[in-house]
């Protein structure tokens, strides 16, 4: 047999026949500016959580009542992941066809300036604006998975994207820390920020601090990233830039739509619908009062809780999800990870009703760090998924759209994750639904069916099933 010696539409992203004797050694300085870039996504979205529903408030659009915030809150939310799903497919092909390093830099100056307008932003459309062109200019979460993709194989890969795991939790931390701590600085930093335009603008000094963040990431991939795109590269040798030329051509989509890309595609929509849904409700339930169903937090209470599970889970990720995934396996973890959704939707009933028979107390808090402590184990689940995704290209040409669809599919997800979760709360504690509770029946039910897909997915990566059958044949 010599299937190595053509490449074509159905061949493996990985070839199985090869040998290799342990782990191929990372190019670290390549793999860290990719990792820098994706620091910049968690940031951007987690850093408007501690403050979003104030906001939403101080602009008066609820008519005064609190128990609007949600709907609104969670549209502003949604926007960017409802306009990125329009154009991040796009934005991936192209990086099929002009390389991944271009569409990342563009990708980074639409979310600073996006960022900058959102800060500046006195009315509800022009938040609406903001959000939806930090959307549109922005395909960068699937070509970065795309690059990482590049400069790994399968020797290598669940450590290369362990790292990416890690770094989305250190996102998770600073965001939040970076939203609540800057958040109203002329009454936290009177001394310094106590002009009217701090007064006029409360949160725009975070959304500077994040801005000014991913420019030094755009200035660092400007100078070092090098591409990783098959026949973009500058230093490819000319064999192999005539090969790649020969191949490369517009992927079509019905050419995507095989088992492998749609069943692990479909787990990621879902992971990332049940993450979406927990992260937007969580500040929501925090910042509520106890009366109407909430805890009553300031937004930089909220912003310390979230950045210390962030904060917790990167030191978790980096020290137990290789471990974990050799002893459990990459399916086992993915479905334990969505399991663990189940409990953390049924203890928010349990918080709110402690906290309105005693008051934040002693059990209210272990009852919090029980949830951020599941949370560990969802995040888990990320890792293990984009290995499958990876896995279920057909080709190295094909990534770049595989990406694509896998991103474009989960920002449908994440578009409508957090407008359903924070309107069911309000619609509950508006209607007195189920006591207010019918928000969290709802999204067990949910997570009882993301458990039914998730067991769906091979026991072994796709290369693993190719690299079995052309050993028995």
């Amino acid at each position: 047999m010599h299937e190595n010696d053509t490449t074509d539409e159905e061949t493996a992203l990985l070839s199985p026949n090869e040998e290799q004797v342990g782990p191929k050694p990372l190019p670290k300085v390549q793999i860290a500016i990719v990792l820098l870039l994706q620091l910049c996504e968690p940031i951007m979205s987690h850093s408007i959580y501690p403050y979003i529903n104030q906001l939403v408030r101080g602009l008066d659009i609820t008519g005064g009542d609190e128990r609007k915030v949600g709907y609104y809150a969670g549209l502003i939310e949604s926007l960017f992941f409802l306009t990125e799903a329009i154009m991040v497919m796009q934005w991936s092909r192209l990086s099929d066809r002009v390389g991944r390093k271009p569409v990342l830099l563009f990708g980074l100056i639409g979310a600073s300036l996006s960022m900058l307008l959102f800060g500046l932003s006195r009315t509800f459309w022009t938040l609406v604006i903001s959000r939806c062109l930090c959307g549109l200019l922005n395909g960068n979460s699937g070509v970065m998975k795309s690059a990482m993709g590049e400069l790994t194989d399968s020797s290598n890969r669940a450590q290369a994207f362990s790292f990416m795991s890690i770094t989305w939790a250190v996102g998770t931390t600073l965001g939040p820390l970076m939203g609540g701590t800057f958040s109203r600085p002329h009454e936290r930093f009177p001394t310094v920020f106590g002009g009217q335009f701090w007064i006029d603008h409360p949160y725009f000094l975070p959304c500077v601090v994040v801005a000014s963040f991913i420019a030094f990431a755009f200035t660092v991939a400007l100078l070092f990233l090098k591409e990783t795109a098959p026949g973009c590269r500058k230093h490819a040798s000319t064999e192999d830039r005539s090969h790649a030329r020969s191949i490369e051509r517009p992927v079509a989509l019905r050419s995507l739509l095989v088992y492998p890309v749609l069943i692990s595609v479909s787990n990621y929509m879902a992971l990332a619908f049940l993450s979406i849904m927990l992260f937007a409700l969580l500040p929501l339930f925090f910042t509520m009062s106890i009366e109407i169903g909430g805890l009553g937090f300031k937004p930089s209470t909220i912003g310390y809780i979230l950045g210390m599970y962030g904060l917790g889970n990167g030191v978790f990720q980096a020290l137990f999800f290789a471990r974990i995934v050799r002893r459990f396996g990459t399916r086992g973890i993915f479905v334990g990870g969505i399991v663990a959704f189940i409990p953390i939707f049924l203890l928010f009933p349990v918080m709110s009703a402690v906290a309105q028979r005693s008051g934040i107390n002693t059990i209210v808090w272990l009852l919090i760090a029980l949830v951020l402590l599941l949370m560990l184990l969802t995040s888990l689940a990320y890792g293990c998924i984009f290995m499958y995704i990876t896995a279920s290209s057909p080709n190295k040409h094909s990534l770049g759209a595989t990406n694509g669809l896998a991103q474009t599919s989960v920002s449908l997800a994440l578009a409508f994750g957090p407008v359903i979760s924070t309107s069911l709360f309000s619609l509950s504690v508006e209607k007195n639904l189920l006591g207010g509770y019918a928000v969290y029946v709802v999204l067990v039910t949910i997570s009882c069916m993301a458990v039914r897909l998730a067991a769906r997915l091979p026991g072994k990566m796709w290369e693993e099933e190719r690299g079995d059958e052309i050993e028995q044949s």
